[in-house]
């Protein structure tokens, strides 16, 4: 009986890697937990050539309740890439959703809110200096309806300046390093992408240090054809470069959750293509770089989550290993 290495070995052996089709980053997330799958471990240095850490460079682990900062998961993440002649994005520095113990104790001084927030920022930079080749500086900062930037306790205590607060500090850090500020649901809400829009103009001309749009990319199969394509011409529009950062295409959540996901194979082949050929037609020296969300299907932040009685298939691999039809069309529309 064939182990789960050898199976994903023969499964992907007459492939050519994904990354050859292509003269742009493609990236992978991962977990440490991952590491430790030989089948993993196997099929990530074949077919990709950047890392982004899924959790482990959150606040929500990095940060301890006394403001120190622990780096030995995503430090693993990182000599792992290296071994692989692989580079590591930077993901997160502020997001809405982690703040953690020790600046909630802070908020009621602004001064020293402040103080920690830039040091939380040059800490992470600096220790990973050199070894990153961009950051996602804030992470998911617009309302879903587009009426505004998200409330948090960064806009809380340091009002809407908590945007180019960070970039200044993630930049005074690292001068050198790409900063990324990256949403999602741009595809879906046009109100959204223009505010998002508002926000990156507005950034611009303060002369906010912002090199690269992030667009998540997280959809459904059902997301109507031509949505793809218009959030990256208008993003692009900007003249920054474009990180197509965390693309997955959920079966599950076009068919409603229910167990026949027929209805939106094609649909989800052919949304893959638009993604893929979209980004391709972008000029060589705005493609910063395409990140898949997850290496098979069991690897998915849906199923991790919320498996129920049918797992979801939103991923290029199966869960042993095979390139689907999916990846094939992946394959297929970067030529």
């Amino acid at each position: 009986m064939l182990n789960a290495c050898t199976t994903g070995e023969a499964a992907t052996s007459n492939i050519a890697p994904l990354k050859s089709h292509i003269d742009f980053p493609l990236g992978i997330c991962a977990m440490t937990a991952q590491m430790d799958d030989p089948q993993w471990k196997s099929m990530v240095a074949t077919h990709f050539d950047r890392i982004t850490p899924e959790w482990e460079m959150k606040m929500e682990y990095i940060l301890q309740p006394d403001g120190s900062l622990r780096f030995d998961a995503p430090d693993r993440i990182v000599r792992q890439a290296r071994l692989n002649r692989q580079t590591v994005f930077g993901h997160t520095l502020i997001w809405y959703a982690q703040d953690g113990e020790h600046f909630q104790k802070l908020k009621g001084d602004r001064a020293e809110f402040e103080i920690a927030y830039r040091a939380y920022i040059s800490g992470v930079m600096n220790h990973y200096k050199g070894h990153v080749d961009g950051w996602d500086v804030v992470n998911e900062p617009i309302r879903d309806d587009g009426s505004d930037l998200r409330d948090c306790l960064w806009r809380e205590v340091l009002g809407d300046a908590y945007i180019d607060i960070a970039y200044r500090a993630a930049h005074e850090a690292d001068p050198a390093c790409p900063l990324v500020l990256n949403d999602y649901n741009l595809e879906y809400y046009p109100a959204k992408r223009k505010r998002f829009l508002q926000l990156v103009e507005g950034m611009m001309t303060r002369g906010t240090p912002l090199h690269v749009l992030g667009t998540q990319t997280h959809i459904a199969a059902d997301l109507p054809r031509g949505a793809i394509t218009q959030t990256i011409r208008e993003l692009a529009a900007t003249g920054l470069k474009i990180h197509l950062s965390e693309l997955d295409i959920s079966l599950k959540e076009a068919a409603k959750n229910a167990l026949d996901f027929r209805n939106y194979r094609d649909a989800q082949r052919a949304l893959i293509e638009e993604a893929a050929e979209a980004y391709a037609a972008l000029p060589s020296g705005q493609r910063f770089g395409l990140t898949i969300w997850g290496l098979r299907d069991k690897d998915s932040w849906y199923n991790r989550e919320n498996r129920g009685v049918r797992p979801d298939e939103p991923l290029l691999f199966d869960d042993k290993g095979a390139l689907k039809p999916l990846g094939q069309a992946f394959v297929k529309a970067l030529g």
